[in-house]
């Protein structure tokens, strides 16, 4: 596109579909201690989640869930939602092949299904900072797939200084 771009600035949002709204909310306030706020009239149940500083909003419309795309959260405890989601068989194993994953960075990522089919990965900054022991689902990722070139200058943060 010619002339001056313009930028997003940042995600203000995010829209999921729920089979049943007030269960969906239950488990994004009960697993990730999101926040019920203020919702508008659509003229079918939804209702907004703060999330940081972020939204999201769960929509009560029947509506196909993908198997693969998902959204990812950062929690400032890994370890108890892993505990949680395991207890409840939340985790999902079979998407993306391991319900738990080191990346080349040291990052981690946990992906889990919500109960309107939503898968959700829950990132994690520094596998060093957490007891692997007590995750034996835990997998390196370069042990299942070559990471060579940009594979290893990838990151799930942004703003992180690399590992060295």
């Amino acid at each position: 596109m010619a002339g001056n771009a313009m930028h997003a600035t940042g995600l203000n949002h995010l829209s999921i579909g729920a089979r049943d709204v007030e269960e969906s909310v239950r488990f994004y306030v009960e697993l990730f201690g999101m926040e019920v706020i203020p919702t508008y009239n659509f003229g079918f149940r939804t209702q907004y989640l703060r999330c940081g500083n972020q939204q999201l909003h769960i929509f009560g419309l029947p509506d196909t869930t993908p198997n693969y795309q998902h959204f990812a959260l950062n929690v400032d405890d890994f370890m108890g939602v892993y505990e949680r989601a395991r207890d409840a068989g939340l985790i999902d194993h079979a998407t993306f092949g391991n319900g738990v994953n080191e990346m080349p960075d040291g990052t981690v990522q946990l992906y889990l299904r919500d109960p309107g089919g939503n898968l959700v990965e829950v990132d994690w900054p520094d596998v060093s900072s957490l007891d692997t022991s007590r995750i034996p689902e835990l997998k390196r990722l370069a042990d299942r797939f070559e990471q060579v070139g940009e594979n290893l200058e990838a990151t799930l943060y942004l703003d992180r200084r690399r590992r060295a």
